[in-house]
């Protein structure tokens, strides 16, 4: 395929700009993509089973199929002699061919949606745990930035590739059993066929199939010629839509920020820059598909004539009757049909190309960051023996940065249970990074990292995450029971400064915009007391608090928790007093400072 430089858009990257094409390695993509569910799901028999159905009552469509044509043989000679007892003979056998029709299309459109909604489902449980798993979805961000927004790839190519597929094999599969079909009917037609040459009346044996193979070549090669940039228009229209709605959504999230900035005219530009992207490959896009269409339109009203062009001769001769006419033109539709089914259906195999590609580089780049947490992580985490009295032990620490610079060298530490922990250090030395190291986030670097057999450890960042739902919700994630009596809730929204509150614990609301910095954090210290762990790490997590507030929090959680382990990253002077234990990260160095 050449691409043609007028349909590129701007933006479009050079991965999107390479030709693509239905070989051998995109038909075994899709089946990488299928296997799956058919193969090892859980849902796999009755997947099989919808299948299998599907394929029945295509099989029965293309037999009443069969049977119609033979009809219109018998009815339109009826009607050319004028047989009135046979015409309505005829048409009661229509009828009942009609409504067994009506009924397996409708039981063959029903069973392919189910079939759809089932697989889609699956798909998207799937993908989920995959994306979820071993921080996948923080390692794509962080690390792999190569694979534009995952949330549509599981939203929406899902859900497009599991409908097109079914839909494409459905139609495969039927122009095949109607080839099977007719194919020796319009051979054995084509033996009445005479063509008119020099005066002298020649039979070629399954003329009619001939044309029908030919013109669907025809047909096909010029799809493929006009529809190919139909692919990567696909591709790319469906990114740039996800680029401009990811837009609105990140000023939706963030619009007081933005308000206090004045910065509309900046996001109006960024949203007109994007939406103008859209815009233009939307329109090279339809512009190829009038082109398309054009081609498409001409071939399909043509392949209605030709049947009667290729009999006219037979007719006008009566060497045939008007039923043969009317036979011959409806197995020829099927014929012709099935030949060039890819054809006729090219502007949906270039969108189901496009699908295809864009779930198989999701799953590349989950697979890339599945691998990297598998052979390239070198922090180990452990169970401390039963011995070991201490809350945490690292061993052997350092942290890396992606590009091998190390942030932390060789770390010894170890903390006894109730001990309070500060580290300190300049902005950018890794403290931070250091925090998501011990979480096991983080897979650059070496060492070892123990804590007590099943520990329940609670991690703090400086901007709290505020799920969607109720703030009894927000204040229950992710590990506090659902259980939890509302007196305790309203008392610990008292204890942390949150009093205001307390009636509104079914609320729903855009909890991360109504609420300041300050109130997130309280939120956070409030989880600390619902969920009560053994070892609580806090990333700068009272920041945005001023300093009574501050440490007014943190001899709360000491008093009501004095057995739990904090350690604490921060820049305060005040939270010096609040730590029994100190340490200063300089040069990648811990230093115990008094």
């Amino acid at each position: 395929m050449q691409l043609d430089p007028k349909d590129t858009a701007p933006g479009i990257s050079a991965l999107a700009l390479q030709p693509r094409r239905f070989n051998r390695a995109f038909f075994a993509t899709v089946w990488a993509l299928a296997k799956p569910y058919f193969m090892h799901s859980e849902d796999r028999w009755k997947a099989r089973g919808f299948l299998l159905a599907i394929i029945a009552t295509t099989l029965l469509l293309v037999t009443i199929n069969l049977q119609i044509t033979d009809w219109y043989n018998r009815f339109y000679n009826a009607l050319q002699n004028y047989d009135q007892p046979g015409f309505w003979k005829l048409l009661g056998e229509f009828a009942l061919l009609a409504f067994g029709a009506i009924a397996l299309s409708v039981y063959q459109t029903y069973l392919s949606q189910l079939l759809d909604l089932r697989w889609r489902r699956w798909l998207t449980g799937d993908y989920l745990a995959r994306y979820l798993s071993a921080q996948t979805y923080y390692h794509m961000e962080v690390f792999q930035r190569g694979q534009d927004n995952p949330d549509q790839r599981i939203a929406d190519d899902l859900n497009m590739f599991s409908q097109l597929t079914t839909s494409l094999f459905t139609g495969i599969l039927s122009s095949v059993a109607n080839l099977v079909a007719f194919v020796g009917l319009l051979w054995v037609l084509s033996s009445k066929v005479v063509i008119p040459w020099g005066g002298v009346e020649h039979h070629i044996p399954g003329f009619l199939v001939w044309v029908a193979l030919i013109y669907a070549v025809a047909w096909t090669w010029v799809a493929a010629k006009v529809g190919n940039p139909l692919i990567w228009l696909n591709f790319n229209q469906q990114r740039l839509q996800a680029d401009f709605r990811f837009s609105l959504v990140r000023l939706r999230e963030n619009s007081e920020a933005v308000a206090f900035y004045g910065g509309e005219h900046k996001e109006q530009a960024l949203f007109t820059d994007r939406f103008d992207r859209v815009f233009d490959n939307y329109k090279r896009l339809i512009l190829r598909q009038k082109r398309f269409n054009w081609f498409s339109s001409y071939f399909s009203q043509v392949a209605v004539i030709l049947p009667f062009l290729a009999a006219a001769a037979a007719y006008f001769t009566k060497a045939v009757p008007l039923g043969f006419l009317m036979q011959v033109s409806s197995a020829f539709g099927n014929v012709q049909s099935a030949f060039a089914y890819i054809a006729q259906s090219y502007d949906n195999f270039a969108q189901w190309h496009a699908v295809v590609d864009r779930l198989q580089g999701f799953r590349r780049q989950v697979a890339t960051l599945e691998t990297l947490h598998q052979n390239e992580v070198q922090i180990k985490r452990s169970d401390l023996a039963k011995d070991d009295a201490a809350a945490l032990t690292v061993h052997g620490l350092s942290v890396l940065l992606p590009n091998g610079r190390p942030l932390i060298n060789q770390l010894n530490l170890s903390v006894m249970p109730g001990e309070h922990l500060l580290i300190m250090g300049a902005s950018g030395a890794g403290k931070s990074t250091l925090l998501r190291g011990l979480a096991g986030i983080w897979p650059f670097g070496q060492g070892q990292v123990a804590m007590p057999a099943g520990a329940h450890t609670l991690f703090l960042p400086q901007r709290p995450y505020l799920p969607l739902g109720s703030l009894r919700d927000v204040l229950l994630y992710p590990q506090a029971a659902n259980t939890t009596a509302d007196d305790i809730l309203l008392e610990i929204l008292a204890q942390v400064g949150l009093p205001a509150l307390g009636d509104m614990l079914d609320a729903i609301e855009p909890w991360p915009q109504i609420l300041s910095l300050g109130e997130q954090q309280r939120i956070a210290v409030a989880r600390i007391m619902l969920q009560q762990p053994q070892l609580v790490f806090m990333d700068e997590a009272t920041s945005a608090l001023d300093e009574p507030s501050e440490q007014a929090l943190y001899q709360l959680i000491f008093t009501l928790m004095p057995s739990m382990t904090v350690v604490s990253v921060g820049h305060r002077a005040t939270l010096r007093a609040l730590h029994e234990r100190r340490l200063v990260l300089a040069d990648a160095q811990l230093t115990e400072t008094p």
